[in-house]
C-alpha cells in the first residue's frame, strides 16, 4: 500500500503515519518498493515473526500477572 492508502485507514494526520512508516521501515518491519513516483510498503513477514517470537515470553508473563491481579480483585473483600 502507499502511505496515503495506509493513512486513509487511520484517524490521524498523514505526517504522523509517514513518521511511523519511516520508523517501521528503519526497523525492517516494512519494506519499500518504488514504482514510478509512488512508494509501496510491504510487511516483512520474516522480521515480524522475529519480533513475535521475541515478545512471546513477555506476553505469557504479563498474561499470568494480569490473571493473578484479576483473581485478587475478584476475591477482595473490603474490611469494615
Amino acid at each position: 500500500m502507499t502511505a496515503g492508502a495506509i493513512a486513509a485507514n487511520f484517524d490521524t494526520a498523514r505526517p504522523t503515519v509517514s513518521k511511523h512508516l519511516q520508523i517501521l521501515t528503519e526497523c525492517q518491519l516494512l519494506q519499500q518498493e518504488q514504482n514510478g513516483r509512488k512508494v509501496y510498503y510491504h510487511i516483512n513477514a520474516t522480521k515480524m515473526k522475529e519480533v513475535a517470537d521475541f515478545i512471546e515470553p513477555f506476553r505469557k508473563m504479563w498474561d499470568d500477572r494480569f490473571n493473578k491481579l484479576e483473581s485478587i480483585m475478584k476475591n477482595y473483600k473490603p474490611k469494615k
